[in-house]
């Protein structure tokens, strides 16, 4: 029985991307998408993944772009997804696909401008994380393993021209509590760092106390139980791993009989893609996201295009499926936006009013039992905790007048509307003149 990933607040409307590029030709255009594409042109439907037919998660839309002809790199990714698959247990095919073009960018470094992470992160142990980095470290680029390795040892072990893929398991153990991530700042810069090239770290060498500027830019693998901090986890194609059910099975790990296969498979992925380093390091491909996503996932969406197959079609599917994810998970986050996302529905249920009293506002958060609002602190939300989130936003309260004509301090709703657009969209979006566009 295949897993499937828990839809969003908001389920996006079926995109027609831009087509991918053609292998071998940078910047062409394939032919806009047509009914035949809906079936591969070839009477194959769009959704096979390989040999086995995948479905898509429920409640999410697979992009509509026609397939491109395979490439070499199509197979060798198609056998990479296998055996990944027989030793990992993967949230979604969406997740399995993205983890499979992630270790394929590994082989190709020097073309990206950006280093994208990969968190492995679950609530508890025996999700299947440590068991998935075993796999990566015999199918990425020169594996380093950073298992109580000092910062000062990874950035002197990062070269420019030939940089290894960092591999840190029980991530946890570094930033699982606020004093181990205080402790463990240094770590923290340095990968958020990594994530982009010419961003150097300095540091006086020898006798004569030198300064000297290391590299950081490395492709990283994190797993750990739970979330990563936030600066990391925003540069990071996040995998949310979850324990096996019972008749899901995989095939144990076992180093003599599977890493031969393994390295020879990781061989041959190296080489095809190193002659096409110049050609990828050429490609800008459009992109179903923005901004950091964008940058993070558009190595994996650069594999594919170079692939070709339905490559680009999964590559694009799992950019836009995953990222919509974790912008809903971020909304439902307290520490995040999830105080706008829950203001937002107070609103609406109050058809759209212009002010609420600060105390009405807090009435209506405390009311959800789905909320952490009746039980933060000590005695539920506060009108105190309510302005000190509120005003890392840039919204204050102030008097504003009710429906019986007396003045209250309270929150008038267009003080919030730039900040539900920026932080959460996808929850009761709102049109260009502040209105909602669903109720």
């Amino acid at each position: 029985m295949k897993p499937t990933t828990p839809d969003a607040n908001s389920a996006p409307a079926k995109a027609i991307w831009p087509a991918s590029a053609i292998p071998g030709q940078p910047g062409a255009h394939l032919r806009a998408p047509s009914a035949e594409d809906a079936t591969g042109g070839d009477g194959h439907d769009a959704g096979t993944h390989g040999p086995e037919q995948a479905a898509t998660p429920s409640g999410s839309e697979e992009m509509q772009i026609p397939d491109t002809e395979p490439t070499e790199g199509a197979g060798l990714l198609d056998e990479l997804r296998a055996q990944l698959a027989r030793f990992v247990i993967f949230p979604s095919e969406q997740a399995l696909d993205a983890v499979t073009l992630w270790v394929a960018a590994t082989h190709l470094q020097p073309a990206w401008q950006h280093a994208p992470r990969l968190a492995v992160v679950g609530p508890a142990k025996r999700c299947g994380k440590s068991r998935l980095l075993d796999v990566l470290t015999e199918t990425v680029h020169a594996p380093l393993l950073t298992i109580n390795t000092t910062p000062a040892a990874i950035f002197r072990s990062i070269t420019e021209e030939n940089p290894p893929t960092l591999l840190v398991d029980e991530a946890d153990t570094i930033f699982g509590t606020p004093k181990q991530a205080e402790k463990n700042e240094e770590m923290r810069g340095l990968l958020n760092a990594g994530h982009q090239r010419g961003r150097y770290v300095t540091r006086v060498v020898g006798n004569d106390h030198t300064p000297h500027q290391f590299a950081t830019f490395a492709m990283a693998a994190l797993a750990g139980i739970g979330d990563l901090p936030d600066t990391v986890m925003d540069r990071s194609v996040v995998i949310r791993m979850r324990r096996r059910a019972e008749g899901e099975k995989v095939k144990p790990f076992r180093s003599r009989r599977d890493i031969p296969a393994l390295h020879d498979l990781r061989d041959r992925i190296a080489r095809w893609a190193r002659p096409l380093l110049d050609e990828a390091a050429d490609l800008e491909p459009e992109m179903p996201v923005e901004d950091r996503a964008a940058d993070t996932w558009e190595p994996l969406v650069i594999v594919a295009d170079l692939a070709g197959g339905h490559w680009p079609r999964l590559a694009r599917t799992a950019c836009a499926q995953m990222v919509a994810g974790e912008v809903a998970a971020e909304e439902d986050h307290p520490s995040g936006a999830r105080i706008l996302a829950d203001i937002r529905r107070v609103f609406v249920a109050q058809r759209e009013g212009d002010s609420l009293s600060t105390e009405e506002l807090l009435h209506h958060l405390r009311q959800d039992v789905e909320s952490p609002w009746a039980e933060w602190g000590r005695s539920g939300l506060t009108a105190r905790d309510l302005s000190a989130m509120l005003r890392d936003y840039g919204i204050k309260s102030g008097n504003v007048r009710m429906a019986d004509g007396t003045q209250r301090k309270g929150y008038t709703r267009n003080k919030f509307l730039d900040a539900w657009r920026r932080y959460c969209p996808t929850v009761h979006p709102v049109d260009a003149d502040g209105a909602s566009t669903g109720g």
